[in-house]
Protein backbone atom coordinates (compact mmCIF):
# COMPACT_ATOMS: atom_id res chain seq x y z
CA UNK A 1 0.00 0.00 0.00
CA UNK A 2 2.08 2.89 -1.21
CA UNK A 3 1.94 6.18 -3.02
CA UNK A 4 4.42 6.87 -5.76
CA UNK A 5 5.24 10.07 -7.59
CA UNK A 6 4.70 9.93 -11.35
CA UNK A 7 7.81 11.01 -13.24
CA UNK A 8 7.11 14.34 -14.92
CA UNK A 9 10.02 13.89 -17.30
CA UNK A 10 7.84 11.48 -19.25
CA UNK A 11 5.19 14.12 -19.94
CA UNK A 12 3.08 13.29 -22.98
CA UNK A 13 2.09 15.45 -25.91
CA UNK A 14 -0.90 17.79 -25.36
CA UNK A 15 -3.24 15.63 -27.49
CA UNK A 16 -2.89 11.92 -26.75
CA UNK A 17 -5.00 8.82 -27.17
CA UNK A 18 -5.47 6.48 -24.22
CA UNK A 19 -6.54 2.85 -23.78
CA UNK A 20 -9.67 3.96 -21.91
CA UNK A 21 -12.53 6.40 -22.30
CA UNK A 22 -12.40 9.64 -20.31
CA UNK A 23 -15.07 11.81 -18.69
CA UNK A 24 -14.00 15.23 -17.45
CA UNK A 25 -16.24 16.24 -14.53
CA UNK A 26 -16.41 19.91 -13.48
CA UNK A 27 -18.50 20.96 -10.47
CA UNK A 28 -19.59 24.56 -10.99
CA UNK A 29 -21.37 27.26 -9.02
CA UNK A 30 -21.78 30.77 -10.45
CA UNK A 31 -18.92 30.39 -12.94
CA UNK A 32 -20.62 31.86 -16.03
CA UNK A 33 -17.85 34.46 -16.38
CA UNK A 34 -15.18 31.93 -17.30
CA UNK A 35 -16.47 28.41 -17.68
CA UNK A 36 -16.73 28.54 -21.48
CA UNK A 37 -12.99 29.24 -21.77
CA UNK A 38 -12.20 26.36 -19.40
CA UNK A 39 -14.39 23.94 -21.37
CA UNK A 40 -12.75 25.01 -24.64
CA UNK A 41 -9.23 24.50 -23.25
CA UNK A 42 -10.13 21.04 -21.97
CA UNK A 43 -11.73 20.15 -25.31
CA UNK A 44 -8.51 21.17 -27.08
CA UNK A 45 -6.52 18.82 -24.82
CA UNK A 46 -9.05 15.96 -24.97
CA UNK A 47 -11.01 16.13 -28.24
CA UNK A 48 -12.68 12.73 -27.71
CA UNK A 49 -13.53 13.05 -24.02
CA UNK A 50 -16.93 13.59 -22.48
CA UNK A 51 -16.98 16.96 -20.68
CA UNK A 52 -19.62 16.97 -17.97
CA UNK A 53 -20.39 20.17 -16.05
CA UNK A 54 -22.49 19.75 -12.91
CA UNK A 55 -24.19 23.07 -12.17
CA UNK A 56 -24.91 23.20 -8.45
CA UNK A 57 -27.99 25.46 -8.75
CA UNK A 58 -26.09 28.54 -9.93
CA UNK A 59 -27.93 31.86 -9.91
CA UNK A 60 -26.20 33.00 -13.12
CA UNK A 61 -25.92 31.52 -16.63
CA UNK A 62 -23.30 28.89 -15.78
CA UNK A 63 -25.31 26.04 -17.30
CA UNK A 64 -26.06 27.90 -20.53
CA UNK A 65 -22.46 29.06 -20.96
CA UNK A 66 -21.11 25.54 -20.41
CA UNK A 67 -23.60 24.00 -22.84
CA UNK A 68 -22.83 26.63 -25.48
CA UNK A 69 -19.12 25.76 -25.16
CA UNK A 70 -19.90 22.11 -25.91
CA UNK A 71 -20.18 20.54 -22.46
CA UNK A 72 -22.87 18.17 -21.32
CA UNK A 73 -24.64 19.79 -18.37
CA UNK A 74 -26.31 18.22 -15.35
CA UNK A 75 -28.05 20.65 -13.01
CA UNK A 76 -28.94 20.37 -9.33
CA UNK A 77 -32.33 21.94 -8.49
CA UNK A 78 -30.91 23.15 -5.15
CA UNK A 79 -27.40 24.00 -3.99
CA UNK A 80 -26.03 20.84 -2.37
CA UNK A 81 -22.31 21.55 -2.21
CA UNK A 82 -19.14 21.02 -4.23
CA UNK A 83 -18.72 17.41 -3.10
CA UNK A 84 -22.32 16.58 -4.00
CA UNK A 85 -21.73 17.97 -7.50
CA UNK A 86 -18.63 15.81 -7.84
CA UNK A 87 -20.57 12.71 -6.79
CA UNK A 88 -23.32 13.48 -9.27
CA UNK A 89 -20.72 13.86 -12.01
CA UNK A 90 -19.03 10.56 -11.16
CA UNK A 91 -22.38 8.75 -11.13
CA UNK A 92 -23.47 10.24 -14.48
CA UNK A 93 -20.09 9.93 -16.20
CA UNK A 94 -19.84 7.44 -19.05
CA UNK A 95 -16.03 7.19 -19.20
CA UNK A 96 -13.91 4.44 -17.68
CA UNK A 97 -11.68 7.13 -16.18
CA UNK A 98 -12.98 10.29 -14.48
CA UNK A 99 -10.87 13.45 -14.52
CA UNK A 100 -11.97 15.99 -11.90
CA UNK A 101 -11.34 19.69 -12.48
CA UNK A 102 -12.69 22.90 -10.98
CA UNK A 103 -14.53 25.25 -13.31
CA UNK A 104 -12.78 28.44 -12.16
CA UNK A 105 -9.70 28.19 -14.40
CA UNK A 106 -7.18 27.51 -11.63
CA UNK A 107 -6.37 24.03 -12.97
CA UNK A 108 -4.20 24.16 -16.07
CA UNK A 109 -5.26 21.61 -18.74
CA UNK A 110 -1.61 21.20 -19.79
CA UNK A 111 -1.23 18.72 -16.92
CA UNK A 112 -3.98 16.45 -18.23
CA UNK A 113 -1.51 14.20 -20.13
CA UNK A 114 0.45 13.65 -16.90
CA UNK A 115 -2.63 12.69 -14.91
CA UNK A 116 -4.04 10.36 -17.55
CA UNK A 117 -0.59 9.01 -18.34
CA UNK A 118 -0.33 7.88 -14.73
CA UNK A 119 -3.63 6.02 -15.04
CA UNK A 120 -2.40 4.38 -18.26
CA UNK A 121 0.74 3.33 -16.36
CA UNK A 122 -1.33 1.39 -13.83
CA UNK A 123 -2.31 3.83 -11.09
CA UNK A 124 -5.87 3.80 -9.82
CA UNK A 125 -5.75 7.51 -8.97
CA UNK A 126 -3.32 10.26 -9.90
CA UNK A 127 -3.46 13.56 -7.99
CA UNK A 128 -2.20 16.90 -9.26
CA UNK A 129 -0.16 18.05 -6.25
CA UNK A 130 0.41 21.81 -6.21
CA UNK A 131 3.73 23.26 -5.16
CA UNK A 132 3.70 24.80 -1.68
CA UNK A 133 3.72 28.29 -3.15
CA UNK A 134 0.50 27.68 -5.09
CA UNK A 135 -1.54 25.79 -2.48
CA UNK A 136 -3.26 28.90 -1.19
CA UNK A 137 -3.20 32.66 -1.02
CA UNK A 138 -2.23 32.89 2.66
CA UNK A 139 0.44 31.50 4.96
CA UNK A 140 -2.20 30.09 7.32
CA UNK A 141 -3.82 28.15 4.49
CA UNK A 142 -0.51 26.72 3.27
CA UNK A 143 0.48 25.68 6.79
CA UNK A 144 -2.96 24.10 7.26
CA UNK A 145 -2.53 22.08 4.06
CA UNK A 146 0.91 20.88 5.19
CA UNK A 147 -0.47 19.83 8.57
CA UNK A 148 -3.29 17.95 6.85
CA UNK A 149 -0.81 16.17 4.58
CA UNK A 150 1.31 15.16 7.58
CA UNK A 151 -1.71 13.85 9.46
CA UNK A 152 -2.94 11.93 6.42
CA UNK A 153 0.46 10.33 5.89
CA UNK A 154 0.57 9.30 9.55
CA UNK A 155 -2.91 7.78 9.44
CA UNK A 156 -2.48 5.70 6.26
CA UNK A 157 1.27 5.10 6.71
CA UNK A 158 2.07 6.25 3.18
CA UNK A 159 3.30 9.35 1.37
CA UNK A 160 0.57 11.85 0.55
CA UNK A 161 0.84 15.22 -1.16
CA UNK A 162 -1.64 18.08 -1.36
CA UNK A 163 -4.68 16.32 0.07
CA UNK A 164 -6.90 19.31 -0.72
CA UNK A 165 -6.19 19.31 -4.47
CA UNK A 166 -9.32 18.60 -6.49
CA UNK A 167 -7.35 18.10 -9.74
CA UNK A 168 -7.16 14.34 -10.16
CA UNK A 169 -7.85 11.40 -12.45
CA UNK A 170 -9.23 8.07 -11.22
CA UNK A 171 -10.70 4.84 -12.44
CA UNK A 172 -14.45 5.18 -12.18
CA UNK A 173 -15.09 1.63 -11.00
CA UNK A 174 -12.60 2.15 -8.15
CA UNK A 175 -13.94 5.48 -6.88
CA UNK A 176 -17.50 4.16 -7.05
CA UNK A 177 -16.61 1.80 -4.16
CA UNK A 178 -16.05 4.81 -1.90
CA UNK A 179 -18.55 7.31 -3.26
CA UNK A 180 -20.80 6.92 -0.20
CA UNK A 181 -17.93 8.10 2.03
CA UNK A 182 -17.37 11.38 0.21
CA UNK A 183 -18.92 14.41 1.94
CA UNK A 184 -21.20 16.83 0.12
CA UNK A 185 -19.06 19.88 0.80
CA UNK A 186 -15.34 20.52 0.47
CA UNK A 187 -13.31 17.63 1.87
CA UNK A 188 -13.97 15.09 -0.89
CA UNK A 189 -10.34 15.30 -2.20
CA UNK A 190 -8.95 14.38 1.21
CA UNK A 191 -11.45 11.58 1.72
CA UNK A 192 -11.02 10.06 -1.75
CA UNK A 193 -7.20 10.01 -1.60
CA UNK A 194 -7.02 8.47 1.86
CA UNK A 195 -9.82 6.00 1.09
CA UNK A 196 -7.96 4.51 -1.86
CA UNK A 197 -4.66 4.38 0.02
CA UNK A 198 -6.32 2.75 3.04
CA UNK A 199 -7.90 0.11 0.77
CA UNK A 200 -4.55 -0.68 -0.85
CA UNK A 201 -5.07 0.93 -4.25
CA UNK A 202 -2.23 2.61 -6.14
CA UNK A 203 -2.22 6.40 -5.82
CA UNK A 204 0.33 8.55 -7.62
CA UNK A 205 1.13 12.27 -7.57
CA UNK A 206 2.33 14.69 -10.24
CA UNK A 207 3.65 18.14 -9.43
CA UNK A 208 1.60 20.99 -10.87
CA UNK A 209 1.35 24.73 -10.45
CA UNK A 210 -1.99 26.35 -9.69
CA UNK A 211 -3.28 29.22 -11.82
CA UNK A 212 -4.90 32.50 -10.72
CA UNK A 213 -8.68 32.42 -10.50
CA UNK A 214 -10.29 33.69 -13.71
CA UNK A 215 -12.65 36.39 -12.48
CA UNK A 216 -15.43 35.96 -9.95
CA UNK A 217 -14.94 35.91 -6.23
CA UNK A 218 -13.70 33.12 -4.02
CA UNK A 219 -16.03 31.99 -1.27
CA UNK A 220 -13.15 31.11 1.06
CA UNK A 221 -13.32 32.64 4.56
CA UNK A 222 -10.57 32.35 7.17
CA UNK A 223 -12.82 31.51 10.14
CA UNK A 224 -15.04 29.23 8.09
CA UNK A 225 -12.00 27.45 6.67
CA UNK A 226 -10.57 27.02 10.18
CA UNK A 227 -13.73 25.33 11.43
CA UNK A 228 -13.89 23.22 8.27
CA UNK A 229 -10.24 22.21 8.71
CA UNK A 230 -10.93 21.03 12.26
CA UNK A 231 -13.94 19.00 11.14
CA UNK A 232 -11.91 17.44 8.32
CA UNK A 233 -9.25 16.35 10.82
CA UNK A 234 -11.86 14.74 13.08
CA UNK A 235 -13.48 13.06 10.09
CA UNK A 236 -10.33 11.54 8.65
CA UNK A 237 -9.20 10.32 12.08
CA UNK A 238 -12.54 8.56 12.57
CA UNK A 239 -12.63 7.14 9.05
CA UNK A 240 -9.12 5.95 8.40
CA UNK A 241 -7.02 5.00 11.43
CA UNK A 242 -8.61 5.89 14.77
CA UNK A 243 -6.29 3.68 16.82
CA UNK A 244 -3.23 5.58 15.59
CA UNK A 245 -4.65 8.59 17.41
CA UNK A 246 -6.53 7.02 20.32
CA UNK A 247 -3.62 4.80 21.39
CA UNK A 248 -1.14 7.69 21.93
CA UNK A 249 -3.87 9.55 23.84
CA UNK A 250 -4.52 6.49 26.01
CA UNK A 251 -0.80 6.00 26.57
CA UNK A 252 -0.44 9.62 27.60
CA UNK A 253 -3.26 9.21 30.13
CA UNK A 254 -1.55 6.12 31.59
CA UNK A 255 1.72 8.06 31.94
CA UNK A 256 -0.08 10.97 33.61
CA UNK A 257 -1.80 8.58 36.03
CA UNK A 258 1.60 7.16 37.00
CA UNK A 259 3.05 10.65 37.46
CA UNK A 260 0.06 11.63 39.61
CA UNK A 261 0.67 8.58 41.81
CA UNK A 262 4.39 9.30 42.14
CA UNK A 263 3.67 12.94 43.00
CA UNK A 264 1.20 11.83 45.68
CA UNK A 265 3.76 9.47 47.22
CA UNK A 266 6.43 12.19 47.22
CA UNK A 267 4.12 14.76 48.81
CA UNK A 268 2.24 12.52 51.29
CA UNK A 269 4.71 9.72 51.85
CA UNK A 270 1.96 7.10 51.57
CA UNK A 271 2.38 4.23 49.09
CA UNK A 272 -0.92 2.44 49.43
CA UNK A 273 -3.26 5.39 48.85
CA UNK A 274 -4.38 5.79 45.22
CA UNK A 275 -5.07 9.46 44.37
CA UNK A 276 -8.36 10.27 42.63
CA UNK A 277 -6.46 11.77 39.68
CA UNK A 278 -4.51 8.54 39.21
CA UNK A 279 -7.67 6.40 39.23
CA UNK A 280 -9.54 8.73 36.89
CA UNK A 281 -6.67 8.95 34.37
CA UNK A 282 -6.05 5.21 34.44
CA UNK A 283 -9.69 4.28 33.89
CA UNK A 284 -10.04 7.01 31.28
CA UNK A 285 -7.02 5.64 29.42
CA UNK A 286 -8.58 2.17 29.32
CA UNK A 287 -11.87 3.61 27.99
CA UNK A 288 -10.09 5.62 25.30
CA UNK A 289 -8.02 2.63 24.22
CA UNK A 290 -11.01 0.29 24.00
CA UNK A 291 -13.02 2.90 22.12
CA UNK A 292 -10.14 3.32 19.66
CA UNK A 293 -9.85 -0.45 19.23
CA UNK A 294 -13.54 -0.73 18.41
CA UNK A 295 -13.38 2.23 16.03
CA UNK A 296 -10.38 0.66 14.29
CA UNK A 297 -12.34 -2.52 13.59
CA UNK A 298 -15.27 -0.54 12.18
CA UNK A 299 -12.91 1.51 10.00
CA UNK A 300 -11.24 -1.65 8.67
CA UNK A 301 -14.59 -2.97 7.45
CA UNK A 302 -15.10 0.15 5.32
CA UNK A 303 -11.93 -0.41 3.32
CA UNK A 304 -11.90 -4.13 2.65
CA UNK A 305 -11.13 -4.66 -1.02
CA UNK A 306 -14.10 -6.08 -2.89
CA UNK A 307 -12.50 -8.40 -5.38
CA UNK A 308 -14.39 -9.27 -8.60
Amino acid sequence: MSATTVDLETRRSPVQSYPFTVSVVMPAFNEAHGIAAVVQRVRAALPEAEILVVDDASSDDTAAAAAAAGARVERHPTNRGNGAAVKTGIRRASGEVVLLMDADGQMDPRYIPDLLGGIAAGYDMVVGARTSATQGDSLARRLGNRALDALGAYLVESEVRDLTSGYRAMRRDVIMEFLHLLPNRYSYPTTSTLSLLKAGYNVGFVTIEGQPRQGGRSGQKLLKNGVRFGLIILRIISLFAPLRVYFPVALGMFVLSLLAYIASVVVNGVWLKIPNATAALFVGGIVVFMFGLLAEQVAALRFQRREP
